[in-house]
């Protein structure tokens, strides 16, 4: 175990020092544990990390000032548009995507380091509930989705595939995440494929650039957020196993968004067509001053600049088409090759997605006006209902009366009828025709697997 002496040198040539002013107070077995916590910060990353945080504390708020001579959109030939295309292009992205899948070359990666503190609970935010009908976790919904994907791609090449779910956890979430997991067996995942490892953690630091106590004989630590995964990658020898797998491409996601996609196959197979080795899906910023970042170019270098950085007038530009010039949100939905996880971009391209299919985010408890509870529940059941009504079901209200048929919301934001589609059913919205094709369904209706099987017979 290192000394007094040696941890205190190191911390006076870092400038954190005060971090040892209680030593006298405590008692042996708390100054063993205070000094091993600080023998494991580096002298050198300590110095920086509170120096970064200080520098960034002391900018002035709002948007940067040389900002808009650099700023410049992507240029047309790296963006696509799952909206926008036709038909024939979308198929052929997915058709590549579904077969790289079939060849185990695809893998998800979740950022899943924070806890649900906005939303009021103290458990990890993939653990939440949204008030669906059939009660799913975010968890639920997304393993669920994986379950999905692999069938739909086994069957187009008459495989057996497995895609990996690499799991990126913090000391907070990692240990409540395993236990749910577990209790849930997995939720039918086979659990090796389910590969759980830890963030790392960085010192608190006040405004002044000075490491916190979180108590006497304890630095208070928090997560390194989503940029800390490339570091957590090398810790934790992910990328050793995801080349032991054969995985060569992977789609990295918030576990926030109730309507990702994961491992999606017009994502993957467009990136992989382009020959992009860094990618991005975006969706068209809802109005100029929409607080999401902007994935867009800084002196010719692709990158993501926040919502606060950039001017309202910038935010504003219009394009020859009269929509905006920076209007590709990021939604933090990434594509890597697994050798662009090694060394560095090459060519980064970016995908346009319907906001309405693959976009709502859960940050916020349900007294927030937005990103909550509510409007995630209601982003996924509007979703489900479009689903249905184009697979040609119609609904009844509660007196059996056929409701009229519209995409809309209702005034109070539901929609017009409740109806879940379970991801084991339906990845998005393929193949439901056999189940709801004519069929008169009362609000508020569950397709699950259970129910898919029994319209099935009553067909035969």
């Amino acid at each position: 175990m290192a000394s007094e002496t040696d941890v205190r040198a190191k911390l006076q040539s870092a400038g954190q020092d005060h971090l040892l002013r209680f030593w006298a107070d405590l008692a042996p077995e708390p100054q063993a544990a205070l000094l091993a916590e600080l023998a494991s910060l580096e002298p050198d990353a300590l110095r920086e990390h509170c120096q970064r945080a200080s520098a960034a504390c002391a900018l002035a708020p709002g948007p940067l000032l040389d900002l808009e001579a650099r700023l410049q959109p992507l240029p047309p030939e790296r963006v696509g548009s799952a909206v926008r295309c036709d038909r024939e292009t979308l198929l052929r992205w997915e058709e590549e995507g579904f077969r790289q899948i079939a060849l185990n070359k695809v893998a998800v990666l979740l950022l899943a380091g924070g806890q649900g503190t906005r939303l009021g609970v103290t458990y990890p935010k993939g653990m939440y509930q949204v008030g669906l009908p059939s009660q799913k976790t975010l968890y639920q919904l997304q393993a669920e989705r994986i379950r999905r994907v692999q069938q739909l791609a086994g069957q187009r090449l008459g495989t057996h595939c497995t895609v990996p779910w690499y799991i990126m956890t913090s000391e907070f979430t990692l240990g409540p995440t395993i236990k749910f997991f577990k209790e849930r067996d997995f939720f039918h995942l086979d659990p090796t494929n389910v590969v759980l490892f830890e963030q790392r953690m960085l010192p608190a630091v006040t405004f002044e650039g000075k490491a916190i106590l979180e108590r006497k004989d304890k630095v208070a630590m928090a997560p390194d957020g989503n940029g800390g995964l490339y570091c957590a990658l090398v810790d934790h020898q992910i990328l050793e196993d995801m080349k032991h797998r054969g995985v060569e491409f992977v789609h990295v996601y918030c576990v926030d968004n109730i309507l990702v996609r994961l491992a999606d196959p017009v994502f993957i197979g467009f990136c992989v067509l382009q020959g992009a080795d860094c990618g991005a899906k975006v969706v068209e910023k809802a109005y100029p001053e929409e607080p999401v970042g902007v994935v867009c170019q800084v002196d010719g270098v692709p990158q993501v600049v926040e919502y606060n950085e950039i001017s309202p007038e910038i935010a504003g530009l219009r394009g020859a088409d009269g929509g905006l010039l920076y209007n590709t949100g990021n939604i933090c939905n990434h594509f890597f090759t697994r050798g662009f996880l090694d060394m560095i971009t090459r060519n980064f391209v970016a995908l346009e997605v319907c906001r309405e299919e693959e976009f709502s985010p859960l940050k916020n408890a349900d007294t927030a006006s937005s990103d909550n509870p509510s409007t995630s529940r209601r982003a996924l059941l509007a979703q489900h209902y479009r689903w249905a009504l184009q697979a040609g079901a119609h609904f009844l209200d509660v007196h059996g009366v056929q409701l009229p048929e519209q995409s809309g919301l209702l005034p109070n934001g539901d929609p017009p009828a409740i109806c879940e589609i379970s991801p084991l059913v339906s990845y998005s919205g393929e193949g439901l025709e056999m189940y709801l094709q004519g069929r008169k369904l009362q609000s508020p209706f569950i397709l699950d697997e259970d129910q898919a099987r029994m319209l099935q017979l009553q067909e035969c």
